[in-house]
C-alpha cells in the first residue's frame, strides 16, 4: 500500500467505527424498550405502543407449503448445491506466471415463497387483530430437510431445472408461525377502521414493530449480544486504522498510544450517555401517559354508567307501564257483570301500541344484565390501566437506582414516582342508584 493510501486507513476505520456505534447504540436502545415496556393485556391496550403475549389464532389459517400445517406466516425456500472446479492463473513473487486450481462451492436458492394474514392474539383476558405486514417477523422453522434426486420431495417441491454446476442435493428449509403458538409482540396500537376496539398494525413512527416465537428474555439477550458485539467490532475497526497507518509508514504504534485509544471510548461514553437520556425521557412519558389512561378510563366511568341507568329506567318505566295497563284491561274485563258494556278496548289498545312502538324489543332484565356487565367492564378497565401505571412506574423507578443511570438521571434531575396504592385512588366511583 502506498503512503498517500495509508494516510487515509484512519479515516476509513473511523468512519466506519462510527456506523458500529450507531448500530451498538441502536440495539441497545431497542432492548431498554423490551425491557421497560410493560405487557399489557388485549382488554387493557390503550393506543400508543404496546407490548402483547399470547397466543396466534385464526378462523381460517394458511397451510404451509412444506410443513402443511396451519398456521398464520409461512416462508420457504428451496436451496440447491453446486461446486465446481476452477483453474486460475497468477504471478508469484520472482514474477513467473503459474496457475493453480481451486475448489468452489456453495447454495443457490432456486425456489422461494409464502405467505401471512392478519391473525388474532389471545390471552387470557380477551384477543386483539394483529396485521403482519410490514412487522419483523421472527418465526420458528418447521421444516429442514436436504435430500437427492431420488427423493419425491426433490422435484415434488421444486422446480425440474437444475443450476449449473449442480450436486442434486436440495435444501428444503421453511419458517413459520403455527396456529396456537406462543407469541410476542410489540408494536402500536390504533383504532380500528370496522368496529370500536384497537388493532396492532405497521406504523412509521413506531421504533419497533416485532413478532416472534421467542420469549422476551431471549430476544433482549440477542439484542445484548448485538450490542457488545458491535461496540467490539468498532474499537477494533477504529484501531486497526490508526495502527495500520503507523506500520505502513514505519511508524511505532506505541508511541502515542493513547491518541489510538482515547477517541473512541470517548465517542461511545457520548453516545451512551446520549442513549440513555433518550431512554429516560421515553420513559418517562410513557409514565405519564399511563397516568392520562386512568383518567381517560375515570371520565369513560363518569359518563357511560349514567347514561346506561337511564336506559334502564327508561326499559323498566316501560315494562311497568305495560303489566299496569294489562292490569287494568284484565281488572275490568273481571268487574264487568254479564251483558253489560264492557271497557274501552281501543283505547288501551291504542296506549299499547304506543309504549310498544317507543320501546322495541327492550326487556328490563336483558337490560340489568347489559348494565351489570359494563359496570364489570369499566372496572376491570380501570384495574388493568392502573396495573400498568404501576408497572412502568416501577420500571422507572427501578431505572433511577440502577448504576450507571441513576447517574445519568442525577444529572437531568429525574425524580421517582410514587405508586398508585388501592387506599390513595380516592376517585369517586359512579353511584348506580335506580329512581322508584
Amino acid at each position: 500500500m502506498s503512503p498517500q493510501a495509508a494516510t487515509w486507513l484512519p479515516v476509513a476505520g473511523g468512519v466506519l467505527a462510527l456506523l458500529c456505534l450507531w448500530a451498538a447504540m441502536r440495539a441497545n436502545r431497542r432492548k431498554r424498550l423490551i425491557d421497560n415496556l410493560p405487557t399489557s393485556k388485549t382488554t387493557g391496550v390503550f393506543i400508543g405502543l404496546v407490548e402483547l403475549k399470547g397466543t396466534a389464532e385464526s378462523e381460517a389459517p394458511l397451510t404451509s407449503f412444506l410443513a402443511g400445517i396451519p398456521c398464520v406466516f409461512h416462508q420457504w425456500r428451496v436451496e440447491e448445491h453446486w461446486s465446481r472446479t476452477v483453474t486460475e492463473t497468477y504471478t508469484d513473487a520472482q514474477g513467473k506466471t503459474r496457475t493453480r486450481t481451486r475448489r468452489e462451492s456453495g447454495w443457490t436458492t432456486v425456489a422461494s415463497g409464502g405467505g401471512l394474514q392478519p391473525f388474532y392474539l389471545k390471552d387470557d383476558c380477551g384477543v386483539i387483530l394483529v396485521r403482519p405486514e410490514g412487522a419483523r417477523i421472527e418465526a420458528e422453522r418447521v421444516f429442514d430437510r436436504t435430500v437427492g434426486r431420488s427423493d419425491p420431495l426433490y422435484y415434488g417441491k421444486g422446480p425440474a431445472r437444475a443450476v449449473a454446476h449442480s450436486d442434486h442435493r436440495r435444501r428444503f428449509i421453511e419458517e413459520a408461525i403455527p396456529l396456537h403458538a406462543r407469541l410476542y409482540v410489540m408494536g402500536r396500537a390504533r383504532e380500528r377502521q370496522d368496529v370500536v376496539a384497537p388493532e396492532i398494525a405497521a406504523d412509521k413512527e413506531a421504533p419497533v414493530f416485532l413478532i416472534s416465537t421467542r420469549e422476551e428474555k431471549a430476544i433482549s439477550r440477542g439484542m445484548a449480544w448485538r450490542y457488545w458485539g458491535w461496540l467490539i467490532f468498532g474499537a477494533l475497526l477504529a484501531a486497526g486504522g490508526t495502527v495500520g497507518r503507523d506500520l505502513v509508514l514505519n511508524i511505532d504504534p506505541w508511541r502515542h498510544w493513547y491518541w489510538h485509544a482515547l477517541p473512541y471510548p470517548l465517542a461511545a461514553l457520548g453516545g451512551w450517555v446520549w442513549m440513555v437520556y433518550n431512554s429516560l425521557v421515553d420513559l418517562r412519558q410513557r409514565v405519564a401517559r399511563a397516568w392520562a389512561h386512568i383518567d381517560v378510563q375515570l371520565k369513560r366511568r363518569h359518563d357511560l354508567i349514567p347514561n346506561l341507568v337511564r336506559a334502564v329506567e327508561a326499559m323498566r318505566t316501560h315494562e311497568r307501564e305495560v303489566q299496569e295497563a294489562l292490569a287494568l284491561l284484565r281488572n275490568q274485563l273481571r268487574a264487568t257483570p254479564p251483558g253489560e258494556e264492557g271497557p274501552e278496548y281501543e283505547g288501551c289498545a291504542r296506549r299499547l301500541i304506543a309504549l310498544r312502538e317507543a320501546y322495541p324489543d327492550l326487556k328490563s332484565n336483558e337490560a340489568f344484565g347489559r348494565l351489570q356487565e359494563a359496570l364489570t367492564q369499566t372496572e376491570q378497565r380501570i384495574a388493568l390501566a392502573r396495573g400498568y401505571y404501576n408497572e412502568i412506574v416501577t420500571a422507572w423507578n427501578t431505572r433511577l437506582e440502577r448504576v450507571p443511570d441513576r447517574w445519568v438521571a442525577a444529572l437531568a434531575g429525574m425524580r421517582p414516582r410514587p405508586w398508585l396504592e388501592a387506599a390513595d385512588f380516592q376517585r369517586a366511583p359512579v353511584e348506580v342508584k335506580l329512581a322508584d
